[in-house]
């Protein structure tokens, strides 16, 4: 029995790639940290921003696994996902699905402890949105923008469900951090996407690397990580009475990653794109944040208070 469930819970954690949850969860963690440098910490928010960051992943991820199973079937990188390779049913994704869509809402409601209704009021459309990706790649060549722009709300999310309708007055912090992350979330997917080129052009599929080419995807993605570094600098002087110079220096740190990223991917040469894509963002994204946290405990000790 308790092997049984450890592989069905495997094959759910395997359907909606969990350990990329990696990617958004640190960077929305990075503007709750800073709200919480001028504001206060709260368990009841850091319990509440990570239920709704992992359930509104999974609702994501398994409506994605279920509106393309017949394209993941057709691609021959694809062709081992769960639902093509008959390891989960579409029944018991589409379960799996609205189950996650459940608790992301209760998740939100958490925050009315608190006081803030505002997560619970969006929640519903906000779903509506992050589900919407799952269908954008069949009329536009801009759905890496709208996966950037999905994971982008993470940290604007995070500072809304600490501050709520307070937020107004300091929305650049977290609006910066999420453009942020909308270009390199964009950049590292374009890149993502090289390896599905042909295939996409075959099914008539839209994306940058099918419009583009490889080389000009190449390019286009390396300009979507510059864009993110112009929008992480001024940060510094945004939460300049948290952030220091050990910030900079993470951002030098970052800009080396990326370009250690880009460099692992050749036009010719796809075969460490797994190295590039999921090493190296997960560097970036939770040595970041932790830089951050270690500059806001220096200068406010909050974790203490």
């Amino acid at each position: 029995m308790f092997q049984l469930i450890s592989e069905t819970i495997s094959k759910y954690l395997g359907l909606i790639r969990f350990s990329h949850t990696l990617f958004a969860l640190p960077f929305a963690l990075s503007a709750a940290t800073l709200a919480w440098g001028r504001h206060g910490f709260s368990w009841v928010n850091l319990l509440g921003i990570l239920a709704c960051m992992v359930t509104a992943r999974s609702a994501a991820m398994a409506f994605n696994r279920l509106v393309d199973r017949d394209i993941d079937a057709l691609n021959p990188r694809t062709a081992g996902r769960h639902i093509p390779a008959g390891l989960l049913s579409v029944r018991a994704v589409a379960v799996f699905f609205w189950v996650s869509c459940v608790l992301f809402v209760a998740s939100s409601a958490i925050f009315l402890r608190e006081q803030n209704p505002v997560p619970l009021i969006f929640s519903v459309p906000l779903l509506v949105f992050l589900c919407g990706y799952s269908m954008a790649k069949r009329f536009t060549s801009l759905a890496h923008f709208w996966l950037g722009l999905a994971l982008g709300l993470a940290p604007l999310g995070a500072w809304i469900a600490i501050r709520g309708w307070a937020t107004l007055a300091e929305l650049p912090v977290p609006c910066f951090l999420g453009l942020a992350v909308m270009f390199w979330v964009a950049g590292f997917d374009i890149l993502y996407a090289t390896q599905d080129a042909d295939f996409d052009k075959k099914a008539g599929l839209h994306s940058i690397p099918a419009r583009l080419g490889i080389r000009g995807a190449l390019r286009l993605a390396r300009a979507c990580h510059s864009i993110m570094m112009a929008w992480l600098v001024p940060l510094y002087w945004l939460a300049s009475d948290l952030l220091g110079l050990p910030y900079l220096a993470a951002l030098a740190g970052v800009a080396v990653l990326l370009a250690v990223e880009h460099a692992l991917v050749k036009e010719n040469d796809l075969s460490r794109m797994n190295a590039a894509f999921f090493t190296v963002n997960a560097v970036v994204g939770i040595g970041l944040w932790l830089i951050i946290l270690e500059e806001v405990l220096r200068n406010t000790g909050w974790l203490w208070t």
